[in-house]
């Protein structure tokens, strides 16, 4: 059965200038070159004329750096895909939807999330994920780990998008 996660991360700018940095592609390689994969992908991302976003990534995590829980279950590097898909702002606030899976994996991730206005100034990111993993009686463990590192990746990309963001103001 799925786990649910519900993540928040506050950003020091607004929901414009955070939307503003998931639409330039500058910052999804960079983003990428620092997420400690052994190799990152920016497969795709478009922009459209009303500033929705869709971006999707590939990560590879070599076999020998995989968790030994994981390892168990997988053969070979771990290749990770990703998609978000970002609404305009609308109303000041930006709701996206997202999905992560694994192929050849019994694992699937999926969601939403909404970027609103925090203070003057400040956005807030709530994100609410369900991470399924369909393996019989180590499953639900697996779920867990995965959530906590889902609570970890979220803290790191928000401090990468944060200084990323300040280093062009």
């Amino acid at each position: 059965m799925p786990r649910s996660f519900d993540i928040t991360a506050a950003y020091d700018s607004s929901v414009e200038v955070v939307l503003a940095a998931f639409a330039d592609e500058q910052y999804w390689l960079a983003r990428l070159a620092e997420s400690g994969a052994d190799e990152a992908i920016l497969d795709e991302l478009a922009v459209g004329a009303d500033g929705a976003i869709l971006v999707r990534t590939t990560q590879v995590l070599h076999r020998n750096k995989l968790p030994g829980v994981v390892a168990q279950f997988h053969r070979g590097d771990l290749w990770i895909t990703r998609r978000e898909q970002w609404g305009a702002v609308s109303d000041g606030t930006a709701g996206a939807t997202f999905s992560g899976a694994i192929p050849g994996a019994p694992v699937s991730l999926n969601g939403d999330a909404m970027l609103a206005p925090l203070d003057v100034g400040s956005a807030r990111l709530a994100l609410r994920a369900s991470v399924d993993v369909r393996v019989p009686l180590v499953g639900s463990k697996i779920e867990k780990m995965l959530g906590g590192q889902l609570g970890e990746l979220m803290q790191i990309e928000q401090r990468f998008t944060t200084e990323w963001i300040a280093g062009r103001r």
